[in-house]
């Protein structure tokens, strides 16, 4: 484990404890996070995660700005929701186009050992982040099925403070739904009340 590689996991867990905490804070540490990361996953030779941590650190501008005007395009507060259910055509036709794209480029045009377990989790990290941005409670779901294969990808690279810190996240994902649930079931008695 490289000293980047643990002060990115340890930055990791304060993530996810700002998450579960539904603090904008999470998306400054989501910000610095990544610029450790892409040096410790490019070493690696893990391409597509490292071109993704370019896309955490501007999704983590992207909701932070979000969350500090605390207003949708509709002009409402973001509050923590379901996912609609026109969106999943959506995101699921994304899934396949990104998941396509990057796998072809990784196994074309770079040496990856790894391109399409690396394009599946890179591909499904787009949607998770974007949902997150969003506070939709699925978001959960969708990281959980990222952060397990990504712990077993990293432990194959040998990035095992990495590894460590996904195996705690699948975990916690499950942890972070009920987390948000009940939260989200909180916001709804308040609001029925006043």
């Amino acid at each position: 484990m490289s000293v980047l590689d643990i002060i990115g996991t340890i930055l990791g867990f304060l993530y996810l404890w700002l998450e579960f905490r539904t603090s904008p804070w999470m998306w400054v540490v989501g910000c610095v996070m990544p610029a450790i990361y892409i040096v410790v996953l490019y070493q690696a030779g893990i391409y597509a995660d490292c071109g993704m941590e370019v896309y955490y650190f501007l999704a983590g501008l992207y909701g932070l700005v979000i969350w500090l005007r605390g207003k949708t395009e509709q002009g409402g507060q973001v509050e923590i929701s379901h996912t609609p259910r026109e969106m999943y055509t959506r995101l699921s036709l994304v899934f396949v186009i990104l998941f396509i794209a990057i796998a072809a480029f990784l196994h074309e045009c770079t040496d990856s050992r790894v391109p399409y377990v690396d394009a599946f989790t890179t591909s499904l990290s787009v949607i998770a982040m974007w949902m997150l941005s969003r506070k939709y409670i699925e978001q959960w779901w969708v990281w959980l099925v990222v952060d397990a294969v990504s712990s077993g990808l990293y432990i194959y690279k040998g990035v095992y403070g990495r590894s460590l810190l996904y195996a705690v996240y699948t975990a916690m994902a499950i942890y972070g739904y009920y987390t948000w649930r009940r939260t989200m079931r909180l916001s709804a008695v308040i609001e029925t009340t006043n």
